[in-house]
């Protein structure tokens, strides 16, 4: 079921997902996506790594996760452009943005409490009976329900990723942090400049990490940079020397140091390794 909005706005709901279905085939301007998977023991390859979902699971994808479909399975989809919905500009109604997406070095995953199944059958079969109303009500009501969709899937995120203690300015800086890091992980490195552009120091940033998560500011910073580097490594035919650069690395050697550091292996001898697994 698709959705053509006449300045370029898509809409797509999927009932079962394969290779097939999946695959996008147009271009599209920045596509968002969320699966609500409905069975068990589901099998995405995601960046090379083999992972496993659970019925009633919801993972979180942009563009830039490289995912293979290994056999098809009972889902439930929804594919939005820009045009339809920029998560980006109207982040003020949805509260989404560095927490479900732009601003994850890990795939964003959450599942949706029992209580509530009942609640999003209801949404999805008014998203299915909206996507079918031709009238021109029609990209007014997909675009509520699609802020209400995304609301919903935000504050169950919070629940399972955040404690009950955090306060809401502390979420708001993470939030911040994650999204600032996605959007500039290729240009800048270090902690304090990414403080710098939040306006609050290194330490308030570090503090309210040690609250939450069990890994550093500058830690997460460099799980993006390498995030990006292995897929550059494994979906491109770029050179090492081109991608030290793409991520804001001054020199090769630089790179390479980093990539070992946390790989304990070189970027040539990664990108062999995955050459040979194709």
């Amino acid at each position: 079921m698709i959705f053509r909005g006449k300045a370029g706005e898509f809409l797509q709901l999927l009932n079962e997902v394969n290779s097939t279905t999946f695959e996008l085939t147009e271009k599209m301007e920045e596509p968002l996506s969320f699966i609500w998977f409905l069975e068990d023991n589901v099998q995405l390859e995601i960046d090379g790594k083999l992972q496993f979902f659970s019925k009633h699971e919801v993972i979180c994808i942009t563009e830039f996760y490289k995912i293979k479909i290994i056999q098809a399975f009972e889902a439930r989809l929804i594919r939005f452009n820009r045009q339809f919905y920029c998560i980006l500009e109207n982040d003020i109604e949805v509260g989404c943005n560095g927490l479900l997406f732009f601003g994850t070095a890990k795939l964003p995953q959450f599942n949706l409490p029992l209580v509530q199944i009942e609640n999003f059958d209801t949404l999805w079969n008014m998203f299915v009976f909206e996507v079918s109303t031709n009238d021109e009500l029609q990209l007014d009501m997909l675009r509520s329900l699609l802020k209400r969709f995304t609301i919903l899937c935000t504050n169950f995120f919070k629940l399972k990723y955040f404690e009950k203690t955090i306060t809401k300015s502390d979420i708001e800086l993470i939030r911040d942090f994650n999204l600032m890091v996605d959007l500039h992980f290729r240009t800048k490195s270090t902690l304090q400049e990414f403080a710098s552009m939040l306006h609050k120091s290194p330490k308030t940033i570090s503090n309210v990490f040690s609250k939450q998560s069990a890994i550093t500011p500058l830690q997460y910073i460099q799980e993006r940079k390498l995030l990006e580097a292995k897929r550059l490594l494994k979906y491109t035919d770029k050179k090492i020397f081109e991608i030290s650069d793409e991520i804001g690395f001054k020199d090769v050697q630089t790179f390479s140091r980093f990539f070992k550091n946390l790989t304990k292996m070189s970027p040539s001898n990664f990108k062999a390794m995955e050459i040979g697994k194709n």
